[in-house]
């Protein structure tokens, strides 16, 4: 689970905890979009109002830690 406050007005890092299988189809095009193609894997992305969300839609499957720059 995500812990609150996370995000930040820079980059965010996106971890894929959870496997988007046997997710609804949304959630997975959702994963798709910001990226993540497997479990475990991880982007960097430029922290928006978007991005926030499809973080919120796929919340339960993902970990968001702000980038240190």
């Amino acid at each position: 689970k995500t812990a609150p406050n996370t995000l930040t007005t820079g980059k965010v890092q996106i971890k894929q905890v959870r496997s988007g299988s046997g997710q609804p189809k949304v959630m997975r095009l959702t994963l798709e979009a910001l990226g993540l193609r497997h479990h475990q894997d991880v982007v960097v992305h430029q922290d928006s109002p978007s991005l926030r969300g499809q973080i919120k839609r796929v919340r339960h499957l993902i970990e968001v830690t702000p980038v240190q720059e």
